[in-house]
């Protein structure tokens, strides 16, 4: 029923978004597939990284949460006395290759002297935790300097000259105060700047858009100069990533920067999702072990693919989604500072696998 009803609104969405029309078709594919989706960087024919299984593995965490220096409340499930620990044991396998080994001193001498940002809401905010983690695990005596702040924050290590930074902007779009209300401003890219001079730039939008009511952090959309007291989602999402992707276009120099896409990240809220009609992801504490997940793949995914499959600059997705699917186990609960919390993922945990992807993405050949 609910497959049918999110094909049914994005069937409305291609008719007022002739460009988006395509995707329909797509999205009929991507709904039944048992992987990642079709697009994205899956490494060619000869391995897709994101299509595999999660396997034990007793050499896990990657990091000692109490020894990183960068650690965020919210993500800090053990601090906060999460009793079982199995989630912390689970390494992502393909089923046609496997991922290179960690090596955060690999990763610094490779990137001496560049910098590296995050671009996005609270889902960068978990991947730049834990990658900064990551890398201080393997380097725990070298000079760092922190600085954490509303919107730019930077984790630098100095000995290396490697920076990175964390530019926080839900809708990747514009957001301003009128006279109006707090408009979103669908076709508006101003902080785009300071995203210029970047070696890499990981981008990631989408949990804010779905927001109503209380939580909706604007009044009205804005674009073309013309207000509107709201809009379909999927359809509001299409057109904030397509100025974003006309943002690359415009800005990026592919010689000088590599593009990445975070992709979308699942909350575990709704236990119908993997059959359990009852729960949400409290009391989780294994991963959904089938080979398909029932809820199938979220159609943000559609919009994405169709985005990235226009975009003239090369952007890298990584297909996160359905492998973050099946961790309905890894998120924080109420082991954090969200209340019940099915939405971010408990630090050391799930991002540090795609943080894992995004290592094997920067230097496999």
């Amino acid at each position: 029923m609910r497959r049918h009803l999110l094909e049914a609104l994005f069937a409305a969405a291609a008719f007022l978004l002739p460009a988006a029309a395509a995707a329909v078709q797509a999205s009929h594919h991507l709904l039944n597939t048992t992987g990642a989706t079709t697009s994205g960087g899956g490494g060619g024919g000869r391995c897709n990284m994101f299509r595999g299984k999660w396997v034990f593995d007793g050499s896990y965490p990657l990091y000692d949460y109490s020894k990183c220096p960068f650690m965020y409340d919210e993500f800090n499930c053990l601090k906060f006395r999460r009793p079982d620990r199995m989630y912390l044991k689970y390494r992502w396998q393909p089923f046609s290759c496997n991922l290179p080994r960690f090596n955060g001193l690999y990763f610094l001498e490779k990137f001496r002297g560049k910098k590296i940002m995050f671009v996005g809401d609270s889902m960068s905010l978990n991947m730049w935790v834990s990658l900064s983690c990551m890398i201080h695990s393997w380097v725990p005596n070298a000079r760092t300097a922190f600085v954490r702040t509303q919107g730019l924050s930077e984790i630098a290590f100095l000995d290396y000259g490697v920076k990175l930074l964390l530019y926080r902007t839900p809708f990747l779009v514009d957001m301003e105060s009128q006279k109006a209300g707090r408009v979103l401003k669908l076709d508006s890219i101003r902080s785009g700047n300071s995203w210029m001079g970047m070696d890499i730039l990981i981008f990631n939008s989408w949990h804010w858009w779905t927001h109503t009511g209380r939580t909706q952090p604007w009044d009205l959309l804005q674009e073309r100069g013309k207000l509107y007291k709201d809009m379909n989602r999927m359809i509001a999402y299409y057109k904030g990533l397509t100025t974003w992707a006309r943002w690359i276009n415009r800005n990026v120099d592919p010689s000088k920067t590599r593009v990445f896409f975070q992709g979308i990240s699942p909350t575990h809220y709704e236990g119908s999702d993997w059959n359990e009609p009852l729960n949400s992801c409290k009391g989780e504490v294994q991963p959904f072990w089938g080979l398909k997940y029932p809820a199938g793949i979220p159609l943000a995914n559609v919009v994405v693919d169709k985005v990235l499959s226009r975009i003239k600059k090369p952007v890298y997705l990584l297909d996160i989604t359905a492998l973050s699917q099946y961790r309905k186990d890894a998120h924080p609960t109420y082991y954090g500072r969200h209340g019940l919390d099915c939405s971010h993922w408990c630090l050391p945990g799930l991002p540090d696998t795609w943080n894992l992807l995004l290592y094997a993405a920067l230097f496999n050949k």
